[in-house]
C-alpha cells in the first residue's frame, strides 16, 4: 500500500502530465501543488513510484509520465467523476431533445460525446435481445397484402412486408392485431416465440395460414435485427494526439474499423456500470495505447446497450468519465420518454 503523500504525488504527476503533455518533475510538482515537503522528499516519492511500476522515466529528461498501472491507481482511487456543469447539462438536454427517432438519438448522442470529451465516441444501438415489445401493428395493403411494423421500448421501428396464402378480412385482421398484442406487448423479444406459438389455433381453419406467415414474419425480424449495431463518431479527433501512440495512429485507426473489437472494449450491455480499461488492459494490441471509457444506458435500471469514448491513456478521466456517465442518463431519459 502507497501512503497518502505517495497517493498525493501520484495523483499531481497524472494530473500536471494530463494537463502540460510534458513529463513531470519534482521540482515542478513542489512549485504546482502544496505537498507540503520538500522537492528531496518528492524525489524520494517520486524514486519509490517508479520502483513499484507506477510511474516511468519516458527517455533521458528528468521528469516521469504515468504508467498504465500508474492510471489505474488514479481512476480507482484517487479520481473522482467530475459533475457536469448546469449549462453542460442544459445544452446536452437540449441537443438531445430536438431528435425525431432512435437513428437520430444516436446520431446526436455519438456527435455530443466527440465534441464533450474530444475523443472518439462509440455508441451501440440498444440491442433487440433485451428490448421489449412495445405495440405490433397490422396494416391492410391489399386483400392478400399485410405490413407488420414493430416497435420496442427503445423506439426502435421495424417495417415488414406480408404476402398473405389468402385474402385477410379486416375484421381477422383487427382481432389478429388485439389478440397478438395482449399476448406480446411488454413483453421481451426473446419471450415472444413462446408467446405466439399457438396463436394460429385460436383463428378460423381459412385464415391459420395467414396467422402462421405473419407469426412466421414477425420471428424472422427478431433475428435479422439480432445483429449488434454501433455509431462511432470524432476520429478525426485522434490526430490531436498523434504523439501519445509510439509508433503511429495506424493500429488505433484499424482497430476503430473493426466493430467485432468495439464491442468487446464497450462490454456486456447488460452491465450498467462504469467501466475504464487503460492501455494493456485492452485485449486488441492496437489499442494498448487507448483507454476505453464506456457505461450502459437504458430505460427504467436496466442497460439496453453501452456508449463510450476511446481516447490515449493520457486522458482527463474525471472529466470524460462524468461526461460519459451524464450523456447516457440523458439517453436513457430520451428512450423512456419516447
Amino acid at each position: 500500500m502507497l501512503s497518502e503523500r505517495r497517493l498525493r504525488v501520484l495523483r499531481a504527476i497524472v494530473q500536471d502530465y494530463v494537463g502540460t503533455e510534458e513529463p513531470v518533475g519534482s521540482k515542478a510538482l513542489t512549485e504546482r501543488h502544496s505537498l507540503g515537503v520538500s522537492p528531496a522528499t518528492v524525489r524520494n516519492d517520486m524514486a519509490a513510484l517508479e520502483d513499484e511500476g507506477y510511474i516511468a522515466q519516458p527517455h533521458t529528461s528528468a521528469g516521469r509520465i504515468p504508467t498504465d498501472k500508474g492510471y489505474r491507481l488514479f481512476v480507482d482511487k484517487l479520481a473522482g467523476v467530475k459533475p457536469m456543469t448546469a449549462p453542460e447539462r442544459r445544452a446536452i438536454q437540449n441537443f438531445l431533445d430536438g431528435a425525431v427517432d432512435l437513428d437520430d438519438v444516436v446520431a446526436r448522442t455519438v456527435r455530443l460525446l466527440a465534441q464533450l470529451t474530444r475523443q472518439v465516441a462509440v455508441v451501440q444501438y440498444p440491442s433487440l435481445t433485451r428490448s421489449t415489445v412495445r405495440h405490433v401493428e397490422l396494416l391492410a395493403l391489399a386483400p392478400a397484402r399485410l405490413m407488420l411494423v414493430l416497435i420496442t421500448d427503445t423506439g426502435r421501428v421495424e417495417q415488414r412486408m406480408v404476402d398473405a396464402p389468402a385474402p385477410f378480412g379486416e375484421a381477422s385482421l383487427a382481432d389478429l392485431r388485439a389478440r397478438l398484442n395482449s399476448r406480446v406487448a411488454g413483453r421481451r423479444f426473446s419471450d415472444v416465440p413462446r408467446l405466439v406459438e399457438d396463436l394460429p389455433e385460436a383463428f378460423d381453419i381459412e385464415d391459420r395460414g395467414t396467422v402462421t406467415t405473419v407469426l412466421s414474419t414477425l420471428l424472422e425480424t427478431l433475428v435479422e435485427e439480432n445483429e449488434e449495431r454501433l455509431m462511432i463518431g470524432g476520429t478525426a479527433n485522434l490526430t490531436r494526439f498523434g504523439h501519445d501512440f509510439p509508433l503511429t495512429i495506424r493500429p488505433v485507426l484499424e482497430a476503430l474499423e473493426e466493430q467485432v473489437v468495439l464491442l468487446k472494449l464497450l462490454g456486456e450491455a447488460g452491465d450498467s456500470g462504469m467501466t475504464v480499461r487503460i492501455g494493456h488492459e485492452n485485449a486488441y494490441e492496437g489499442l494498448n495505447s487507448t483507454s476505453v471509457v464506456s457505461v450502459g444506458y437504458g430505460s427504467g435500471g436496466e442497460a439496453v446497450a453501452k456508449l463510450g469514448v476511446v481516447g490515449p491513456t493520457r486522458m482527463d478521466y474525471p472529466g470524460t468519465m462524468g461526461a460519459v456517465r451524464a450523456v447516457a442518463r440523458y439517453v436513457g431519459q430520451i428512450l423512456a420518454e419516447s
